[in-house]
């Protein structure tokens, strides 16, 4: 038996500190329809063939809340079972800054809003969570963790074949 975990992306978006709006210091989420319940995620979704991690989180950030994402880093690196279902999802959660935002552009089919929210907040609506992913990530980056965006590296085979080291592909 085969075992395919899921690939997904995650955005992480602070509003930044010097904003003057009421979301100063608060967190880009969703609020989404999944199995009849409202949660809350942050803008996510599963990679896409022939696009790289960075413009999957890219993508996905602009359909879910209708913002540009910019990456700056990547997060973290996540493998998460489901217990209910016994679906397995490999998380890559990056983090960035919004600009660009399009109100008037529909969200992605599920997506009820894209609120901002504090980490208190969050933290209040726990049980509202739609992963134990969202609050992992989320305390990862507010520990600082980071990694280079150049981590995770798309190759296809012309590029794979002018790289040092590279024999015979």
């Amino acid at each position: 038996m085969s075992w395919n975990p899921e690939v997904t992306v995650a955005a992480i978006a602070e509003r930044p500190a010097g904003h003057d709006g009421p979301e100063r210091g608060k967190y880009l989420m969703v609020e989404e329809r999944v199995g009849g319940r409202l949660v809350l995620n942050q803008p996510a979704g599963h990679l896409e063939e022939g696009e790289s991690l960075v413009q999957a989180v890219v993508r996905e950030t602009r359909e879910e809340t209708a913002w540009r994402l910019q990456p700056e880093a990547l997060v973290g690196i996540y493998l998460w079972r489901n217990p209910d279902n016994g679906r397995s999802f490999l998380r890559f959660a990056f983090c960035g800054t919004v600009d660009d935002h399009r109100p008037a552009q529909p969200l992605d089919t599920g997506i009820v809003r894209a609120p901002w929210f504090s980490h208190e907040q969050l933290m209040a609506q726990a049980p509202r969570l739609r992963s134990p992913l969202v609050m992992r990530c989320l305390e990862d980056f507010r520990l600082g963790k980071r990694l280079h965006l150049h981590t995770v590296a798309h190759l296809d085979l012309e590029s794979a074949l002018h790289l040092d080291g590279v024999v015979n592909l």
